[in-house]
């Protein structure tokens, strides 16, 4: 795919969502943190059920980690893996309590040695929370990406490197979510909805569906 085609691209996303945003529940870094991280093969819906219980009794470190890992997951049960989930945010607030000064750190290697913090947690904390340029490549930003042409990969990381080198950096701050929105509701898995596509015409995806 050349420069005009994905420029187009972007500029037909910016056009349909101007301010795009995450669809997990969050007023600060912190509550985001932990929805990302509960987000894990779990759906955003699933988080934000439980979260909106959780947050008005406890959304600080120092409030969930009194809590308990038991106290956590009574809220959070209803969330798949929530067990591993609840230990690994307990010691996620420990750490930011006892390293951080029970803030949320603004580094990729700072984030990525919390608990339950992989690489794609980190890019969107950074991103979403932080205004950084970073792209978290989950299933629907991998399937886009090679589906449509706009920047194939066979890996995650192959993926997230060409993302960033390939998209012109107007579009760089939101291209995250309009990529994941665009794969949840619309480029889905099983049959993409190619006859309402907005970017049907510029997808280079051989097997396109005849209608919506």
């Amino acid at each position: 795919m050349n420069k005009t085609k994905r420029t187009e691209i972007f500029e037909r996303f910016r056009r349909q969502n101007p301010e795009p945003k995450t669809e997990l529940n969050y007023t600060t870094p912190f509550e985001l943190l932990v929805a990302v991280i509960l987000s894990a093969q779990a759906t955003d819906k699933s988080v934000n059920k439980a979260t909106d219980k959780l947050y008005p009794i406890a959304n600080t470190p120092e409030q969930i980690y009194a809590l308990g890992v038991d106290g956590l997951k009574e809220y959070i049960k209803t969330i798949g893996l929530f067990n591993s989930k609840a230990v690994n945010v307990i010691k996620t607030c420990h750490m930011l309590i006892t390293e951080h000064q029970s803030k949320v750190p603004e580094s990729r290697d700072a984030l990525e040695k919390l608990p339950g913090v992989g690489r794609k947690t980190a890019n969107v904390v950074l991103n979403t929370a932080f205004r950084q340029p970073a792209m978290a490549v989950d299933t629907h930003i991998f399937r886009v990406s090679n589906r449509t042409g706009i920047a194939p990969g066979k890996n995650v990381l192959e993926v997230e490197n060409r993302l960033m080198r390939l998209i012109p950096g107007e579009f760089i701050m939101d291209a995250h979510h309009w990529l994941i929105l665009h794969g949840r509701y619309t480029c889905v898995a099983r049959r993409p909805k190619c006859g309402a596509c907005i970017i049907e015409d510029l997808c280079e995806f051989k097997k396109k569906t005849s209608d919506d």
